[in-house]
């Protein structure tokens, strides 16, 4: 793999204890620079990037990933495949008419990793369209009907920079 990121993958995903990681499919969507699918790659795990931009990722070459450049929003991205993933990640993106084909994509007894900017971002810095944003309680409420493995609603600060931001996590199970 000939590529290098400038940040390591979110604290959640290697602070987490995965059972096994070699040989599941992973989709990191609205990946940006692919540093979270990149760890899962490294992982040993087969990974479909997903972006309407992936100039990050332009020079990975590796038989396990997979490149899919599109925009999400505007309708012209195909269906995201039922029961596809084994692992779906979602980090700093929010476009809610996705959520349902989210969710479908994971197959039974699969992992959703979601991590993105609560209302109270707005109060502090960027994003600040509400449509960005989710409400309280909001992602927990999207997966409900899921096995909750981690809920996190509040303030995070990122070690490396200092950088605050108000975010939920969830991680949970199919």
């Amino acid at each position: 793999m000939a590529h290098s990121t400038r940040l390591g993958p979110a604290a959640i995903l290697t602070q987490f204890p995965w059972q096994r990681l070699t040989g599941l499919k992973v989709l990191d969507l609205a990946c940006g620079s692919g540093r979270n699918g990149l760890w899962f790659l490294a992982q040993g795990a087969e990974v479909t990037f997903i972006d309407q931009d992936l100039s990050a990722l332009s020079t990975l070459r590796h038989p396990e990933a997979h490149l899919l450049q599109c925009d999400l929003e505007d309708g012209s991205a195909t269906t995201l495949t039922v029961e596809a993933f084994d692992i779906v990640l979602v980090f700093n993106y929010l476009h809610r008419p996705l959520m349902s084909q989210i969710a479908a994509s994971v197959k039974p007894r699969g992992i959703i990793v979601y991590e993105t900017f609560t209302w109270q971002q707005a109060e502090i810095g960027r994003p600040r369209n509400p449509d960005f944003l989710l409400a309280e309680n909001e992602l927990k409420s999207a997966f409900a009907n899921w096995q909750p493995l981690h809920y996190f609603e509040g303030l995070l600060s990122d070690p490396l920079t200092g950088h605050a931001s108000f975010k939920a996590q969830l991680i949970a199970q199919k």
